[in-house]
């Protein structure tokens, strides 16, 4: 059985920086058998990363839309995760104010690097959360899942402008407040085409450019991606083909 112990080892293992910034996709059941369940492996998360900032995406994408319009900060669910949704209601932890795209976060740099994410009109814009990961070298983990969980590639494709990603229309969201405030989003969404069902045909070549490393945490696989090459590498990929996440086919040869 893991434990906090045994999960913050694994942690050491990585070789991952105590004192940056690192954000979690995860599949609890993954992890397998864990001493207290979900709460031990956010314990160990935690105060792994004390001195750092610890993040976790509380997307809501899956039933705030036109006909669902209202995000409540302190109630409307994750619906990505068990681990997801219990950090978000944990003492001190931020949640941002994006009513799709939110992300929750714990340091001391919480309150800056949620902040003004509700002033965006896409996703996950440069100067979201989503892109004060890459200005602050962040860490991805990937526990138990793919990189076709990575909302970050999603990202870097907003970022690039490349077609078809994002809507051109909007969508009128609100996201609440605890006092009740209403603060009106109007909102692009990911275009309908589920481009991220193919990202995972770049691992071999990312982890060969030193951009994934590879570790474990309970019974989990963990990705570990670097924001900078990562954003290097996928840039460099989609400018030389942007339809390279269209479809299922492995990749023939190494692009870059």
């Amino acid at each position: 059985m893991h434990t906090t112990d045994s999960l913050i080892q694994q942690l050491e293992e990585m070789g991952i920086d105590r004192n940056g910034t690192v954000i979690v996709h995860s599949s609890m059941k993954s992890i397998g058998d864990v001493e207290d369940g979900a709460d031990t492996v956010l314990d160990a998360l935690s105060a792994f990363m004390a001195k750092g900032l610890l993040v976790f995406p509380t997307h809501t994408w899956q039933y705030i839309n036109k006909d669902n319009p209202k995000f409540y900060v302190e109630s409307s669910p994750s619906h990505i995760g068990i681990l997801t949704e219990k950090f978000r209601k944990r003492p001190k932890v931020i949640r941002s104010l994006h009513p799709t795209h939110s992300v929750a976060a714990l340091g001391e740099d919480a309150l800056t690097f949620t902040a003004d994410n509700e002033n965006f009109d896409t996703p996950c814009a440069r100067e979201s959360s989503w892109g004060k990961l890459l200005d602050r070298e962040a860490k991805i983990l990937l526990i138990g899942v793919d990189l076709r969980r990575n909302t970050f590639i999603h990202g870097v494709e907003e970022w690039l402008g490349i077609p078809n990603r994002v809507t051109d229309a909007y969508e009128q969201l609100f996201t609440v407040l605890s006092n009740g405030m209403e603060i009106s989003v109007p909102s692009r969404r990911h275009y309908g085409l589920d481009w991220s069902a193919h990202y995972w045909k770049v691992e071999g070549i990312l982890a060969k450019k030193g951009t994934i490393q590879y570790g474990e945490f309970g019974d989990a696989t963990v990705l570990v991606c670097d924001t900078v090459k990562l954003t290097r590498y996928i840039t460099e990929m989609l400018t030389i083909n942007p339809e390279l996440f269209s479809d299922n086919e492995p990749l023939a040869e190494v692009l870059i």
